[in-house]
């Protein structure tokens, strides 16, 4: 008896040290914010917030790639409390959806063979990339359906899959599931910053517009009579419809699939009848909007860039203000088009619908005279935008009488040469000056400059050294550089950044005079530079500040740097061109502001992209453009749609339109 109690009590002591060792070994550390999130998590492990369960759930949030009101299935409370937990506050959460990018299913589009597999959409795409002609296209075997938690989705009788907004909960299921990208979540913010890649289901006329107007889209919508529904689209990405649909140069119209067959759909008189449509009516249509960032954005020029840029900066839910230096917005639209193209009360109507999209405009102040960046930052702007406009805006409002001077050491080209010889134009150099850009005329610069007490003087050169015949006395050249930023303190210009071309290593130079050899001012975003042994500490020391490039498209030539082939130097092509300048440059601000890395998307579409086409059209039945009908007087505008396309005439313009896909398109002599 007493053997077996002193052998159980060796064993339970030996199983005790085997127990204390085991758990000194296997040990999981559990972070308590994560077990108390957890705790607050409903449990429902639904899968919603697109991580598997509650606990990765928490884990995310705690590692900072979740929000704290992530969860789908809980309400306020929940977000509330797991604020609480991280200590942040909640704001308003953009609503996301799953959205369908393609148009023709299985049974209208041209097929290679007939498919009897596993019916998953990932095994079809291993055979052949599936059974469809077009290379990107749905499949339409339901994957993406079975990974729904939400019954929000389901496949449609055209055998492409449909989303129930109302029971989407932009998780992401379906997106990560689908091996083609075809359906992915959509939201204003993402409708904005995107750029179109080869996997999408870019039209042709779409691919064309510099704007990136969802063209078939609006057509389709006045083929339906829904016209509020049209200028939603169109002011997805224009926020000047009305002015566009007089002036613009219609490239998509160029690349219309019909011209295949007969003549281009009339894309652009579609737009104006649709706008005419809004206008007659006197009520506006606005685009959905982001909610409130609380983010204050500064664009200075009131021409069609810069307020695009506040536009959309609005749009992305942020709270912009433009600085015009005349007393009028509208730039060279207002001056130097002629009326009978384009009306000022067309003009002003477009104008106001960007203010009434939330943006407050301020006419009358000039940069470097009324106010200058760093101030502006200094006041609580988040970030600065310069929108100034080239050499004809200068001209056309009377500003040629003087230097410009935009930013804190910073002049142009031409003006310091017409300081030479015109004691009126007053370019205030100093002792280490970078001059951006070379040409005949640097030489006549830089003896301009010693004259004003340069005594350091250097050239970023986007050129090869091979390729240049500039050298005079004295001066530093940079070759293969392009300048990609510029830095200040309070008032002051302290250096640039550039980069070598061809290696991609980054530079900084200290200078405090920069001349840019171009017709305009850069593009760029000032945000500012928080030190971090000053935070807190003292409010009136001097603000620093940076001007960041705007980014670049990937297939640009040594993409990097101001004065690329990808800059404005001098005006936009067009207004729709520098419409999208202003959308680029508020993805821009919204990225800095934010501390985003703005990355290129992958295989993004560019004018050297290779995509599918159509080189033949088959049943489908010539037939004629209809023209545009002018009004033989301004009386005749007072009549809806006297100035363009009758609601007639608009349905027969719209139901020419093919409705095209990649490769797909709508065979309207078929039954």
């Amino acid at each position: 008896m007493f053997q077996s109690i002193i052998m159980m009590g060796g064993l339970g002591i030996a199983i005790g040290t085997v127990l204390v060792i085991a758990s000194k070994a296997f040990y999981v550390y559990e972070d308590p914010k994560v077990v108390a999130i957890d705790d607050v998590l409903p449990g429902a492990n639904c899968g919603g917030c697109g991580f598997p369960g509650c606990n990765a759930n928490a884990q995310a949030v705690v590692d900072g790639e979740s929000d704290v009101n992530s969860c789908v299935a809980a309400g306020s409370d929940v977000a509330m409390a797991i604020a609480a937990i991280m200590g942040v506050s909640v704001s308003d959460k953009e609503p996301e959806f799953a959205g369908s990018g393609c148009y023709y299913g299985n049974a209208d589009a041209d097929l290679n063979y007939i498919y009897h597999g596993v019916r998953d959409c990932r095994a079809a795409v291993m055979l052949m990339g599936g059974m469809k002609v077009c290379r990107i296209g749905c499949l339409g075997l339901g994957t993406c359906v079975t990974a729904c938690q939400f019954d929000a989705l389901s496949i449609g009788e055209d055998g492409l899959p449909k989303v129930d907004q109302e029971k989407c909960t932009g998780c992401g299921a379906c997106e990560k599931i689908c091996p083609k990208n075809i359906i992915r979540l959509t939201s204003v913010t993402r409708r904005i910053l995107r750029e179109y890649t080869k996997e999408e289901c870019v039209t042709p006329c779409q691919r064309a517009c510099p704007s990136g107007i969802d063209i078939k889209e609006y057509v389709r919508l006045i083929r339906e009579g829904d016209y509020h529904g049209s200028l939603q689209v169109i002011k997805e990405r224009m926020p000047f419809p009305t002015v566009i649909s007089r002036i613009c140069p219609a490239l998509c119209e160029f690349d219309c699939r019909r011209l295949l067959q007969d003549e281009s759909v009339g894309i652009n008189n579609l737009k104006r009848f649709v706008c005419d449509y809004e206008m007659n009516q006197d009520k506006r249509i606005q685009p959905y909007k982001a909610p409130g960032s609380g983010k204050k954005i500064a664009v200075i020029g009131g021409g069609v860039e810069g307020l695009s840029a506040a536009y959309f900066s609005a749009r992305l839910g942020h709270d912009p203000t433009i600085y015009e230096i005349t007393d009028r917005l509208g730039g060279i639209l207002r001056v130097a088009i002629a009326r009978e193209r384009l009306s000022l009360d067309v003009l002003d109507w477009d104008i106001q619908g960007i203010a009434d999209m939330g943006v407050q405009m301020k006419t009358g102040r000039e940069a470097g005279k009324d106010f200058t960046i760093p101030q502006l930052l200094g006041e609580g702007f988040d970030a600065v935008f310069t929108a100034t406009g080239g050499w004809d805006s200068r001209l056309a409002r009377g500003g040629g009488d003087r230097a410009a001077n935009v930013f804190p050491g910073a002049f142009l080209l031409i003006d310091l040469l017409r300081s030479g010889t015109d004691e009126k134009i007053v370019v205030d150099c100093k002792k280490n000056v970078v001059i951006a850009g070379d040409g005949i005329q640097l030489t006549h610069a830089v003896e301009i400059l010693k004259s004003k007490g340069a005594e350091n003087i250097i050239v970023v050169s986007r050129k090869a050294a091979k390729d240049s015949s500039f050298g005079p006395e004295g001066v530093s050249i940079i070759y293969n550089g392009g300048i990609t930023r510029v830095m200040g303190k309070d008032q002051d210009l302290i250096g640039i950044e550039y980069i070598e071309l061809d290696t991609g290593v980054k530079h900084v130079i200290d200078t405090d005079t920069l001349i840019l050899g171009s017709g305009r001012f850069p593009e760029l975003v000032f945000v500012p530079l928080v030190e971090e042994e000053t935070e807190g500490v003292d409010t009136n020391m001097p603000i620093s500040w940076e001007g960041v490039e705007l980014q670049k498209k990937p297939d640009a030539n040594r993409e990097f740097g101001l004065l690329s082939k990808q800059d404005a130097i001098s005006e936009y092509s067009s207004a729709v061109a520098a419409i999208n300048g202003g959308r680029q440059a508020a993805a821009a601000i919204h990225h800095l502001i934010y501390g985003i890395e703005f990355q290129s998307p992958v295989n993004m579409i560019t004018k050297s992209s290779v995509l599918q086409d159509v080189r033949l059209l088959n049943h489908v039945p010539p037939t004629p453009r209809n023209l545009l009908e002018i009004a033989t007087s301004r009386e005749e505008r007072k009549d809806k749609f006297s100035t363009g396309f009758s609601l007639k005439i608009a349905d027969e313009e719209a139901n020419r339109c093919l409705q095209c896909g990649l490769v797909c398109y709508e065979k309207q002599g078929l039954s």
